[in-house]
């Protein structure tokens, strides 16, 4: 069942970002090439907390590399693929990251 989820108490969402049951996908305003292949979206599923915890866990304390790490993770992307993204398109990864993780029924 993979139909489009709209968030009960948030503003609507950007019309780059698509929220589902899994996760969400993001359009990028830049294709770029990633594991070989160009393209135009990302997919991110919803983190655990033991992802989390992996990302924690590899950074030494480092902030910007464990948000890295953790969006490598989740869109099964390598980090050294992911950090040539665009900064509009990784903006577009924080936000759709701090959108999976907000509770809308707070």
């Amino acid at each position: 069942m993979n139909q489009d989820i709209q968030p009960v108490s948030q503003e609507p969402l950007p019309k780059w970002l698509q929220l589902s049951e899994e996760g969400l996908r993001i359009s990028l305003k830049y294709p770029t090439e990633l594991n070989g292949v160009k393209v135009d979206t990302l997919v991110m599923r919803a983190p655990c907390v033991r992802d989390v915890r992996a990302a924690q866990a590899t950074s030494n304390g480092d902030a910007e590399q464990r948000e890295i790490s953790l969006f490598a993770s989740l869109t099964q992307t390598p980090e050294a693929e992911l950090v040539t993204l665009k900064m509009v398109d990784y903006g577009r990864l924080q936000t759709g990251y701090f959108r999976l993780v907000e509770d809308d029924e707070v």
